[in-house]
């Protein structure tokens, strides 16, 4: 097949998008894609230079790989700071490098849209094209896992937690699942709401105000601000994703007297919710667990949803029934000084992180022999 490399996401036609496309992840979608690049939010001027892979035969377009050139690793959740550190502290340069992911969004997928070739395919002719371009090194970021590797291609893994849905038919037939103790606290977290006057209105994407666009954004940027840093994704781009994808967003906002206080926006596709971004600009107690974690399960349970991914770490999730998940990531380095380090490093945590799976997984608060 033909290579050729794209450097705006606008190159890519819808049309050979749907057709080469056969997830539902509204992530993968085009619109969510062209979002992100129109919006200047994953753009070269912010770090991440568009380097779409696109692969075509006689018959046409066969498969194309997201991917940017990145001088920085924000925005990955596959943290590489400590690798590019040891390569300053030795006199290399570790940017640029090639990632393929969906930037800011860590949800599993298959990065290459092809209904024919397999990622393992592509990993040997991504490191010719590092070398020949001189690019440090690729990586191929929450992507299915795979055991058909080239020797110097390396895996890493985190862990996520994620709800499944046993066909609970409410709320309460979920609770059921739980030891008592856990069970009584889930309610009281609950109940804890109604007690401080707090409301809360779930919201299809369709019917999303302007005024509540801009509550959301507030509170969206207030959650960076608290933490010092620049929020990563700019109006422009849920501005467009709130008209270009009403049917796979909802957003849940929170009220106190009067006043929205804070809110949490979701996607959906015909089978999975995913939680992704959260603020609030008042603060109570369980908000934030109402809003993130309980009203999504609600929502999945009335939609007869499979699951429910709310976003990366925090062990809290356990106890609230989230499960632990592996995911998995595959990474090249080109720089011969640094791949026995690295090979090391992500064996290391590849063993630390299944160990502490099987230790969450003894630490979630359902009853014996209902998991």
């Amino acid at each position: 097949m033909n290579a050729q490399f794209l450097t705006a996401f606008s190159d890519v036609s819808k049309e050979e998008w749907s057709r080469l496309n056969q997830s539902s992840n509204p992530f993968l979608s085009h619109d969510f894609f062209t979002s992100l690049e129109s919006s200047e939010s994953a753009a070269t001027s912010r770090g991440w230079q568009p380097h779409h892979l696109s692969l075509s035969d006689n018959d046409g377009v066969q498969a194309i790989l997201p991917m940017y050139l990145k001088n920085h690793s924000w925005g990955e959740y596959v943290f590489d700071w400590d690798w590019a550190e040891a390569y300053r502290r030795n006199g290399f340069e570790y940017y640029p490098k090639l990632v393929s992911t969906i930037p800011f969004t860590p949800v599993t997928s298959d990065k290459l849209i092809s209904p024919s070739v397999a990622h393992q395919n592509i990993m040997e002719p991504l490191i010719e094209y590092c070398q020949d371009q001189n690019i440090g090194s690729w990586h191929l970021l929450y992507c299915p896992e795979t055991s058909e590797l080239p020797h110097d291609v390396y895996e890493r893994n985190t862990v996520q937690f994620h709800w499944f849905n046993k066909q609970y038919q409410s709320f309460d037939d979920y609770l059921s699942t739980f030891s008592s103790r856990k069970r009584k606290n889930t309610r009281k977290e609950r109940e804890s709401i109604a007690k401080h006057g707090i409301t809360i209105r779930q919201i299809s994407g369709g019917d999303i105000t302007p005024e509540e666009l801009n509550f959301f954004y507030l509170t969206y940027q207030l959650t960076y601000l608290k933490r010092q840093h620049t929020p990563h994704l700019t109006f422009e781009f849920f501005e467009q994703i709130f008209k270009r994808m009403p049917n796979n967003i909802l957003l849940v906002i929170a009220s106190h007297n009067g006043n929205d206080i804070a809110c949490a926006l979701f996607f959906y596709d015909e089978a999975h919710l995913y939680g992704r971004y959260w603020g609030c600009s008042e603060s109570f107690h369980n908000l934030h667990f109402e809003l993130c974690y309980y009203q999504g399960i609600d929502y999945c349970i009335n939609q007869g949803l499979r699951s429910f991914n709310p976003g990366t770490q925090g062990e809290h999730k356990i106890q609230r029934g989230f499960e632990p998940v592996l995911t998995h990531s595959y990474h090249w380095v080109k720089q011969p000084e640094f791949k026995a380090a690295i090979k090391d490093f992500c064996q290391r945590e590849q063993e630390h992180m299944r160990n502490y799976l099987i230790h969450c997984r003894e630490s979630l608060p359902f009853k014996q022999g209902t998991l």
